[in-house]
């Protein structure tokens, strides 16, 4: 069981390991060691609720592969081993993301002294740009 939180854990069987070969430098290693890992975890699993799970489409939509499945590539690593525990981690804090609700955002209205406020500082600016016409434009005769 991979746990991501007290209300949700996975299952080892819902997650898949790939082991290919990495890109990069590392010399003949990189030629010979299948040390990167592809993780695939179907994100249609029982063990996430509905609402994390619709979270977790929207939030990871373009790790997500026609089947359905989240896919994570790790390659940091030089280790098979690490790179595994690298993926899993990387599951784990978009699972903790996605778990985590959105604030409901609430409308406020705005302060009647701030709208006071702003409508008295643009009639300043707008008698400070009236004033800075040439008498000739104003209205003076009339």
């Amino acid at each position: 069981m991979i746990r991501v939180s007290r209300e949700i854990a996975i299952p080892e069987e819902d997650v898949r390991f790939i082991f290919i070969r990495a890109s990069g430098p590392g010399g003949q290693n990189v030629n010979k060691v299948s040390s990167a890992v592809q993780l695939r975890f179907n994100i249609q699993s029982q063990a996430l609720p509905e609402d994390v799970r619709a979270r977790l489409a929207r939030l990871a939509a373009n790790r997500i592969n026609q089947e359905g499945e989240l896919v994570i590539e790790a390659s940091a690593y030089r280790t098979q081993e690490q790179n595994r525990q690298d993926a899993i981690n990387r599951l784990v804090g978009l699972i903790q993301k996605a778990s985590k609700k959105p604030k409901v955002r609430r409308k406020t209205d705005v302060p009647q002294q701030v709208r006071e406020r702003r409508l008295d500082s643009k009639r300043r600016r707008g008698e400070k740009k009236r004033l800075r016409k040439r008498i000739i434009d104003r209205d003076i005769f009339s």
